[in-house]
């Protein structure tokens, strides 16, 4: 039978890090593709207690819920989010979602026709990259530095395009790694209000920070509650499993969104949701968030330490301060989306750089998720790349 899609499904597509992952699990490779968080220091035992503590309420917390979220972790949210400076919300401003991801999507339900343009970074989150397309938004990438997004060309852009909305991930962003610079992040909220532009500020990786001593100040603690929506999610500190994000802004955008919802999913899980809120309030989480910075950390520095004593061609990075990946640079004789299928071959995968652009891209480059693996399959993993790339460099020679 020939199925009659809709027009709109001519914009999806597959997720380059979800096909490398199929590929991955299925040969057992080393892989630092994925954006996955260490599942060897889940909080066991102390989820099974969160469950425990919920099922003792009664089969009340088995019913249905508002679609909103659970009140309490709300509240939860809305204090955590108070130690970053954002306090200009209060709980009707915040709406529990199924992960991050969703927050992304129906932002982009209720807000772009076909055609809005919305800016982003350059290179930028692909899945974020995906949902604007499914939804026939013009994406425009605005030329970025390792401070943020350039101001010359934002303001071009803005001018220009006249956006709906900038897309950005300015502390510890995936796939780069960057931190902007405060004076980039005053720039482009001044840019906002100037043009009268949301800013969609996506934070699933700001708690995971590297020198506590730094202190990157998030664009929703810095605007007045009007042109900022940020999203974030339990999923990197927490357990991904259980799927619970949350975002807050204008109630009016908010309120949108949770129309939007009830018609998706009525409400994201709500035994999850209780079950967050038990593990924060009756564990030690921001203990097993410093563990999890201190793990991660060591591990960032056995990756650099070995792609430093690699000697791979042309190899150009910046050392993350956070979050979970080293994007890197290689010699532009390297195109890293061709490379993957040896890589893999021998027993490593990555994410190549090609698809995390929303302009032109740099076929040159990739992502590499340090959080996942120990530091011995590291070690091994960066040497059977760097022998791939050295292979590929002796045959590109030879043709030249």
């Amino acid at each position: 039978m020939k199925y009659a899609f809709a027009k709109r499904v001519r914009h999806l597509h597959s997720s380059a890090v979800r096909d490398i992952l199929k590929v991955v699990n299925q040969q057992g490779v080393i892989s630092f593709a994925g954006g996955l968080p260490d599942d060897e220091l889940f909080p066991l035992e102390a989820m099974e207690d969160a469950f425990s503590r919920v099922f003792a309420t009664g089969k009340k917390s088995m019913q249905y819920s508002e679609t909103e979220g659970f009140l309490p972790l709300r509240e939860l949210i809305l204090e955590r989010m108070g130690r970053k400076g954002i306090r200009s919300y209060s709980e009707r401003n915040v709406l529990i979602t199924t992960g991050s991801q969703q927050a992304i999507d129906l932002f982009s339900r209720v807000m772009f026709n076909p055609g809005d343009v919305v800016l982003t970074e350059d290179p930028t989150y692909l899945a974020a990259l995906q949902v604007f397309e499914s939804y026939e938004a013009e994406i425009v990438p605005v030329a970025s530095d390792d401070e943020g997004m350039i101001p010359e060309d934002l303001e071009q852009k803005m001018k220009q395009h006249k956006p709906k909305c900038v897309y950005v991930v300015p502390t510890f962003s995936n796939p780069a790694g960057r931190v902007w610079s405060l004076e980039r992040r005053k720039h482009l909220l001044n840019m906002a209000h100037k043009h009268h532009v949301l800013i969609f500020e996506d934070d699933p990786y700001g708690d995971i920070q590297f020198n506590q001593e730094e202190t990157y100040v998030p664009l929703a603690a810095m605007d007045t509650g009007s042109h900022v929506l940020y999203t974030s999610t339990f999923s990197k500190t927490a357990v991904p499993a259980l799927r619970t994000g949350w975002i807050t802004g204008p109630f009016q955008v908010v309120r949108m969104m949770a129309q939007a919802k009830q018609a998706n999913d009525l409400h994201s899980n709500s035994l999850s949701q209780q079950a967050l809120y038990q593990l924060f309030t009756h564990h030690d989480m921001d203990g097993h968030i410093q563990r999890l910075i201190e793990v991660y950390r060591s591990r960032k520095d056995v990756m650099i330490k070995t792609l430093q004593g690699a000697d791979i061609p042309g190899l150009r990075f910046v050392e993350p301060k956070g979050g979970m990946f080293l994007w890197a640079e290689l010699d532009e004789a390297i195109n890293t989306s061709l490379l993957i299928k040896e890589a893999v071959a021998k027993g490593m995968a990555y994410v190549p750089g090609e698809p995390f652009y929303a302009g032109v891209p740099k076929y040159n480059t990739l992502r590499l998720n340090f959080t996942h693996s120990t530091p011995e399959k590291i070690e091994k993993g960066i040497g059977i790349f760097a022998d791939v790339v050295h292979k590929e460099m002796e045959s590109v020679a030879m043709y030249t």
